[in-house]
């Protein structure tokens, strides 16, 4: 069994594949757009076959995203090297976006940074 892929809502859709597609490598597909309901869609493939949708509706809430929160936290992407996590964190953090943490060792063995994206929501990267 594997996960298909997971699904986000979020504010603005364009930004967030930008997003996606310029740190990770997401190949976004043509997107959907239901006109009736204004429910809007956009599929990320990345390279090793993982899929992220990213999906917006009007009158959507958007609760404050603390880390010790219950549910989903954060999404972790493998990068293949200590020398991709030190590369990407620092572009990424070049770029405005917020380091919560490392890069570094974690106690259970990882080495990892983590990161916040443009709307609040944790993102590790991993070797």
């Amino acid at each position: 069994m594997k996960i298909e892929h997971a699904a986000m809502y979020v504010n603005d859709l364009e930004a967030a594949r930008d997003f996606f597609a310029k740190y990770f490598g997401a190949k976004p597909n043509n997107g959907y757009h239901n006109i009736r309901t204004g429910f809007r869609s956009y599929f990320l493939s990345f390279d090793e076959g993982a899929r992220l949708e990213i999906m917006n509706r009007p009158q959507m809430t958007d609760s404050i995203k603390t880390p010790d929160r219950t549910g989903f936290v954060h999404i972790a992407f493998s990068l293949g090297s200590t020398e991709e996590v030190d590369r990407l964190t620092e572009k990424i953090k070049s770029d405005g976006y917020r380091v919560i943490s490392g890069p570094r060792t974690t106690g259970d063995g990882y080495y990892e940074s983590c990161i916040v994206d443009l709307e609040g929501n944790q993102i590790e990267l991993t070797v």
